[in-house]
C-alpha cells in the first residue's frame, strides 16, 4: 500500500470530476510502485504543481531528479516524447518513462529559477536563443496544431454560449476567422510547445535553461513563440504583449500577424475551463486585436 501524499493546492481542482478523484485515490500506490521500481528516495512533492503530482527524488547513484506523476488528460500524454525528440538539447533530460502508470523520471533543474525572475528583456534574450533549438521537424506520435486548432474552432462557440457569453461577440468570430485563416496555410511542421510560459524554463547547471512541462504539438514555427506573447509572467499589459511579439518575431524571423492570429485563437480558446473563465486571457486577446 502506498503512503499518504500531501496534494498541492495547485491540483485541487482535479477533485471536481470523478476521474479526478480517481486519480487522486490511485496516487500513493502508484507513488510507491515507481519508488521501488526506481530505487528512489522521494522528498515532499513541489508546492506549485498544477497538472502532475512532481517530487523531488534521488536515484540509487545519486542523480539528483524530479518524479512526475501525470494527470491522465490529453496535453501532456506525448511529453515524454517530446522530451526524448530534444534528447536534453535545452529541454530536461527524460531519464525513464513508465507509460501504464503515467509516470516521468526528468533530469532535476538545479537550481530552478524560474525564468520569469529575470528582467523581462532578458528572459526574451535566454527564449530567441533557446527556441530554434526545440524547432525540430517532428511527426507521430505528436497532435499536429491543424487537429488542435479545428478542435478550438468547434468548442469555442460552445463555451462561449456555456459560459454565459463573457466577452462580446464580435471577438469571438474575430479570433473564429484567424484560426480558419491560419489552419491550412501553415509552414514547415515542427515540434512546437502550446505551453511554454516563462514558469516552464528554469534555471539549470548543464545548461543556463532548461525548458521543462512540455505540451507538444506538430504546427509551423510562428505558433512556437504564442506561449511567450500571451503569457502574464513576463508584464501584463498592452505594451508589454507588444514589446514581446515584436521582439521574438523581428529576432526569430516569424510573421508577425500569423503568431498574432495564433495567439490570439489559442488565448481565446484557454480563456474558459469548465465553468472556470481567465478575465486576464480575454482582456490579452482584445490588446492583440485592437478590438477595446
Amino acid at each position: 500500500m502506498g503512503t499518504t501524499i500531501r496534494i498541492p493546492n495547485g491540483l485541487a481542482w482535479v477533485r471536481q470530476a470523478p476521474a479526478g478523484r480517481r486519480w487522486l485515490a490511485e496516487l500513493p500506490d502508484r507513488l510507491a510502485e515507481c519508488v521501488a521500481q526506481w530505487g528512489l528516495r522521494p522528498g515532499p512533492p513541489f508546492p506549485q504543481a498544477y497538472a502532475s503530482l512532481a517530487l523531488p527524488a534521488q536515484l540509487p547513484d545519486g542523480t539528483r531528479a524530479v518524479l512526475k506523476l501525470q494527470y491522465p488528460d490529453a496535453d501532456s500524454e506525448h511529453e515524454a516524447a517530446a522530451l526524448a525528440h530534444w534528447a536534453g538539447d535545452g529541454a530536461a533530460r527524460l531519464l525513464a518513462h513508465d507509460p501504464g502508470r503515467r509516470a516521468l523520471l526528468v533530469e532535476r533543474c538545479d537550481p530552478g529559477t524560474p525564468l520569469h525572475a529575470a528582467p523581462a528583456d532578458e528572459a526574451l534574450d535566454a527564449l530567441v536563443g533557446l527556441l530554434p533549438r526545440l524547432w525540430r521537424p517532428a511527426g507521430a506520435p505528436f497532435t499536429p496544431l491543424a487537429v488542435e486548432a479545428a478542435g478550438w474552432l468547434e468548442r469555442l462557440p460552445v463555451t462561449w454560449e456555456r459560459a454565459g457569453r463573457p466577452y462580446e461577440r464580435r471577438l469571438l468570430d474575430h479570433a473564429l476567422g484567424r484560426l480558419a485563416e491560419l489552419v491550412g496555410t501553415q509552414g514547415e511542421q515542427v515540434l512546437v510547445n502550446q505551453d511554454l510560459h516563462a514558469g516552464n524554463v528554469l534555471r539549470a547547471t548543464r545548461e543556463p535553461w532548461l525548458v521543462i512541462d512540455p505540451k507538444p504539438l506538430v504546427g509551423e514555427r510562428e505558433f512556437g513563440v504564442v506561449a511567450i506573447v500571451r503569457g502574464r509572467e513576463l508584464g501584463h499589459s498592452p505594451a508589454a504583449v507588444r514589446h514581446r511579439l515584436h521582439r521574438l518575431t523581428t529576432e526569430l524571423g516569424l510573421d508577425a500577424e500569423r503568431v498574432r492570429g495564433w495567439a490570439i485563437g489559442q488565448t481565446l480558446a484557454w480563456s474558459i475551463s469548465g465553468e472556470t473563465v481567465f478575465p486576464h486571457q480575454i482582456e490579452t486577446v482584445r490588446w492583440l486585436t485592437g478590438l477595446t
